[in-house]
């Protein structure tokens, strides 16, 4: 088998393991992308300091409602507006790969090519006519002699 069938084979399966991966059902933040922004829980948001506390029944009845209602009404969310909102997640994000792969990166590395080739004329300019003026002056003034001397 020669190299190129080797690559397209490693390539076919890498292409496979991408769009069939199984995905972690337990550990649904594996960066932790979210760990510092919306883990929000019931002692982040309500506190009562010394001295001004609820009756304990009102305490317990608003820790539940808080967090019942955050469970159930991010799960009813995700459940209604999760697929649509993927789904422009994933249009949005296939749009912008196209733009970088085929519009920005070739458009940067065409600008690169182009300076580089003004740069050799640039240097080029300086090299032949800037060098020798400024040795020439060199030398002509090379010899000039500064003495700074305060008068009192």
């Amino acid at each position: 088998s020669t190299m190129a069938d080797q690559y397209n084979a490693y390539e076919e399966k890498l292409t496979k393991d991408s769009h069939t991966k199984e995905i972690d059902l337990i550990n649904r933040d594996p960066k932790q992308i979210n760990e510092d922004v919306v883990k929000v829980d019931f002692e982040d948001v309500i506190a009562e300091p010394d001295g001004t506390h609820s009756l304990d029944g009102v305490w317990k009845a608003s820790y539940t409602t808080f967090t019942v209602s955050k469970y159930w009404c991010y799960r009813l969310l995700s459940a209604i507006f999760g697929v649509p909102v993927a789904l422009l997640w994933g249009f949005l994000f296939a749009f912008l790969s196209f733009c970088h792969i085929w519009a920005i990166v070739p458009c940067i590395h065409s600008c690169l090519i182009e300076s580089q080739c003004l740069s050799r004329i640039y240097s080029l300019c300086i090299h032949t006519f800037c060098d020798p003026l400024f040795e020439a002056l060199g030398k002509c003034f090379g010899s000039i002699r500064v003495a700074l001397r305060k008068e009192v």
